[in-house]
């Protein structure tokens, strides 16, 4: 039963090989997509947000920079949108439900020719109940926003990492941003 079991998962895994998957990190810290996150330092974002997503992004690329890389080949800035809405109403008009949206656009830009290589947004939204309690309310509201900073920046580093896979630097445009 066993090896039925063995040949079975063997023979199921042989199509794998040929489908075009590979990791994005796949050449380790030596690779295309790490010597470039090793190279991008955030500029300054304005507001408490800003300074929850940059933060999330430095670590982030830390992480991938393991100890080299200064940070400052390519330049990273990044403008948020952070609102609050409330749509669950009762019938004596208190708000019962909030939604925080978080969003950002985020321009790539090298930093010796000043040349925008990526520009793009990302965006994350969290539901937040409204309860009797103001203090409840606010911490529920700060604690999204720290959720919802930490996927932004996941959001910025996954399309980076795609954008230096598929070419990086290499496959910008020529035109030099005015």
């Amino acid at each position: 039963m066993r090896a039925l079991l063995v040949s079975c998962l063997v023979a199921l895994s042989l199509p794998l090989g040929g489908c075009g998957l590979r990791p994005l990190y796949a050449s380790g810290a030596k690779g295309g997509v790490a010597t470039m996150l090793a190279d991008i330092d955030v500029g300054p974002i304005e507001g408490h947000a800003g300074w929850l997503v940059r933060n999330a992004l430095r670590d982030r690329f830390v992480a991938a920079q393991g100890g080299r890389g200064e940070g400052n080949r390519y330049r990273l800035d990044v403008r948020l949108e952070d609102s609050i809405t409330g749509f669950g109403v009762r019938s004596d008009d208190a708000v019962t439900r909030e939604r925080r949206t978080l969003r950002a656009r985020y321009q790539l830009v090298d930093s010796q020719t000043n040349q925008v290589l990526l520009d793009a947004t990302a965006a994350q939204d969290a539901g937040i109940d409204v309860v009797g309690s103001e203090y409840a309310t606010i911490a529920a509201e700060n604690s999204s926003l720290e959720r919802l900073a930490s996927g932004i920046a996941d959001q910025i580093v996954a399309r980076l990492a795609v954008y230096a896979d598929r070419g990086g630097p290499a496959a910008a445009p020529a035109n030099p941003a005015p």
